[in-house]
């Protein structure tokens, strides 16, 4: 599998556009190729799609907006020109924003979606999303996110971690052993315990 190519924008069309690299042009299907600009070099991460009639590469800018994608068409209903054409009119931040507070209107608006698969894109990838931007946060705090993982241990969901994640943020320089403490108290509270 390719996992990105680097090369030249040769030329583009409304859903693809031509990366040249090493003499071989890869006809790459991105969300709003006419934003490009021709003859820069790009760095695409790309997911191949591969069919009976035909082998396509679709390509993202940022490996969050690669995972999204990933996420996206693992959902029943939602294929790669479907979830293209979602990231094409919502960035990808906003629409795990709509994901995981069940705002199923806006992603009804989207291209190619009706309620029946929007429904079933929050029941599917709720709490999962939200998980991967927390990672990208936390880099810098790492009692925290050994924290966050002994919770996933103890069999908290996803969307309760980082229910409280921000605010176990504020709490600078505590080890992990604290962290916990705090969260499973900030728990229970949040359950009425």
């Amino acid at each position: 599998m390719i996992a990105f190519i680097k090369g030249i924008i040769h030329s583009y069309n409304k859903d693809s556009l031509i990366i040249e690299n090493n003499g071989i042009g890869y006809r790459i299907y991105i969300s709003n190729p006419q934003t490009v600009s021709l003859n820069k070099e790009v760095t695409l991460y790309t997911y191949q799609h591969v069919r009976e009639d035909a082998i396509t590469l679709f390509g993202f800018p940022t490996v969050e907006e690669h995972d999204l994608f990933l996420q996206l068409i693992s959902v029943k209903g939602v294929g790669p020109k479907t979830a293209l054409g979602m990231l094409a009119v919502c960035p990808a931040k906003d629409m795990i924003s709509a994901i995981e507070n069940n705002d199923v209107k806006t992603l009804k608006a989207l291209p190619g979606i009706g309620a029946k698969t929007a429904s079933q894109i929050v029941l599917d990838l709720k709490g999962k999303l939200v998980e991967e931007s927390v990672e990208i946060e936390s880099h810098e705090n790492k009692e925290l996110m050994e924290a966050m993982e002994a919770l996933k241990a103890l069999g908290y969901r996803n969307a309760e971690i980082n229910d409280i994640r921000k605010e176990l943020a504020l709490e600078e320089g505590k080890t992990c052993d604290q962290y916990i403490r705090l969260a499973l108290t900030s728990l229970a509270k949040r359950k009425g315990v």
